[in-house]
This record gives C-alpha cells, structure tokens and sequence, in this order.
C-alpha cells in the first residue's frame, strides 16, 4: 500500500473511531433518558456512517477483528435512543462492552497502520495486499 494511501487510510480510520465515540456519548445519554427528537437522528446518523465506513475501510484493508458480523450486531441492537433509554441496566452494560470490545479493535487496527505508515513499508502480514 503506498504512503499516500496509508496516510488517508489512517484520517479515515480516526474519523470512523470519532463516530464510535459519538455513538458511546449517545448510549449515555439514553441511559440518563436525557434526549431530544434532535438527538434522535443524530443517532441515526452516526449509526449509518458506522455502518457506510466500516465497508470503505473493509474494502482497504483485510481485518479479523472487529468483523461486520460484530458491528452489524451492535448498532441493530440499538435501534433508537428510546429503545435503549427503556433496557435494563444488565443489558445496556452488555451493549457497553461490546461497543468498547470493537472501540478497542479498530484502535489496534489504528495503531498497526501507524507503524506501517512510520516504516514506510507496504507488506504486512496483518493486513492484506488491496491495492487499489
């Protein structure tokens, strides 16, 4: 892969980690029953940029973990603010670690681009050869 496109590759994958934030200060704010109409499609519209992206950087680079499965599963679990200002605690704690399970990832998967980016080298074993 070369520099340049490592280089968009990673603002790309710091914007999408900026979504999944967002995506977590809304869960919190359904568990505090503190939202609007306003924040409603917010959400909405953090949800469909997680989901476009995810098949952007999919499409660049081959990765394990987090996989679509996981991301699919937890953004349609979350189907609006009110429903999950109306879940129980136990479940909004599995929502949480799930989101911070994948958070997690995509920082790993961040950080190898980074040292790839830094070595200037375009083979890795981690990540597939896509260059498009």
């Amino acid at each position: 892969m070369s520099a340049i496109k490592i280089d968009h590759l990673i603002q790309q994958m710091e914007n999408y980690l900026e979504c999944w934030k967002q995506f977590n200060n809304f869960m919190n704010l359904a568990r505090a029953k503190k939202f609007n109409p306003e924040d409603e499609m917010q959400f909405l519209e953090v949800k469909s940029l997680l989901v476009q992206e995810l098949e952007l950087i999919l499409s660049a680079v081959e990765v394990a973990s987090p996989n679509r499965e996981e991301i699919h599963t937890l953004v349609g679990n979350a189907p609006s603010l009110r429903y999950l200002s109306e879940m129980n605690e136990g479940i909004l704690r599995n929502l949480e670690s799930q989101w911070h399970k994948i958070y997690i990832g995509w920082h790993a998967i961040l950080g190898q681009l980074k040292v790839r980016q830094r070595e200037g080298e375009s083979k890795s074993g981690f990540f597939g050869k896509k260059d498009k």
